[in-house]
């Protein structure tokens, strides 16, 4: 058993350092907090992130995902959405998603969108800790996805922040693999 979360450990820590840029239909920002319609840091480093990527032709569109706590006025898609389109990206390339309250019902709800739309390839931007386990809940909801992660922001922020984050990923990617739910460790987390 202590192979098996080793393993997976160096797995996360891996695919964080991987930034896969081809050319697919979609760009994916996975949610984040967003406070009253303002996007958290969190947040704002995966937009940012997006962005560029936009800007460098990587994909045509950008799709902007998460859904709201309790008593929000905001979602993370709608946030996302409206903070993208005010830094010159075109409203008809952004689409929001305004579900799901972890990565497996966001992502569910996003390979719907793109099964409506014939678009089938995706990059998907998120913190780097968060890389593994979102992009094979995305191959297992029949995407062709890569990851580019957020290399700024608060999920980098520190040693010792990383290394939580890698401890966090690998539970919460081996809790997915095996029972192929979310996990319910907190907001955010499958």
């Amino acid at each position: 058993m202590l192979a098996v979360i080793v393993g997976t450990a160096a797995r996360v820590w891996w695919v964080a350092r991987q930034d896969a840029r081809p050319t697919v239909d979609a760009i994916l920002v996975l949610g984040a907090s967003q406070y009253d319609g303002r996007p958290s840091p969190v947040l704002l480093a995966r937009l940012e992130h997006a962005l560029a990527l936009y800007r460098e032709g990587v994909a045509p569109r950008i799709v902007t995902v998460g859904g709201n706590m309790p008593g929000d006025r905001f979602t993370e898609a709608g946030t996302g959405r409206r903070w993208l389109v005010a830094h010159e990206v075109a409203e008809t390339s952004v689409f929001a998603v305004p579900e799901g309250r972890d990565t497996l019902q966001s992502v569910r709800a996003v390979a719907e969108l793109m099964r409506t739309y014939r678009w089938s390839s995706v990059v998907i931007v998120t913190d780097p800790w968060h890389a593994l386990r979102s992009r094979s809940i995305a191959r297992a909801e029949g995407l062709d996805a890569s990851t580019s992660p957020a290399r700024q922001g608060p999920a980098v922020s520190s040693r010792s922040t990383q290394a939580k984050y890698v401890g966090r990923e690998t539970a919460a990617y081996l809790h997915w693999w095996i029972l192929r739910r979310s996990s319910g460790f907190g907001h955010g987390v499958v």
